[in-house]
């Protein structure tokens, strides 16, 4: 396993759902829902910390790849993960994405963060920090009406050049 403590949330986003811990967390770990709000991605998981975690595109390639590190539904579950399936990021570190799911009254606090060990440009950051709140935006639509929304996604303008600069330059070996 990796040193936790030399990563640092870069990314975090809370969002409430109108749902139960254990449905948040149904949402978050199986592939049934995960292909209806994580643009098309389906999560394979072995349900332990230490198994391996994969998001799937549809035709069964490996677009990110790592290990869980805590499996404690429905409160908790995080991975390291790696983007392989776009060359690009392929080249990066691996991040931890953490979600911490907490019944606040009627509905759930669901806090995503993004961490990493290395200090990421804000213009790499820029696809994150579009995409998920997309994604978690997505997941609470599924949630509580039953139907994901179509949201088009691209990379920010300047990101993938930014994303290069990092890749041929490699700060996180500095």
């Amino acid at each position: 396993m990796i040193d936790i403590s030399k990563f640092k949330p870069n990314t975090v986003y809370v969002t409430y759902i109108a749902s139960t811990p254990e449905k948040v967390w149904e949402a978050l770990t199986s592939p049934e829902f995960t292909k209806q709000y994580f643009i098309g991605l389906e999560i394979d998981v072995e349900p332990k910390t230490g198994g391996d975690f994969f998001l799937r595109r549809p035709d069964g390639t490996v677009h990110v790849s790592g290990k869980v590190l805590e499996w404690l539904p429905p409160k908790r579950f995080s991975t390291t993960c790696k983007t392989v399936g776009i060359p690009a990021f392929a080249e990066f570190p691996e991040r931890i994405t953490a979600y911490e799911i907490e019944q606040v009254g009627e509905a759930v606090r669901l806090t995503m963060t993004e961490s990493h060990s290395w200090d990421v440009p804000d213009e790499v950051l820029a696809s994150s920090r579009m995409g998920w709140p997309a994604i978690l935006s997505n997941l609470k639509s599924v949630l509580e009406t039953g139907k994901p929304m179509t949201i088009p996604m691209s990379p920010p303008p300047g990101a993938m050049e930014a994303i290069k600069k990092a890749v041929a330059e490699k700060p996180w070996l500095k």
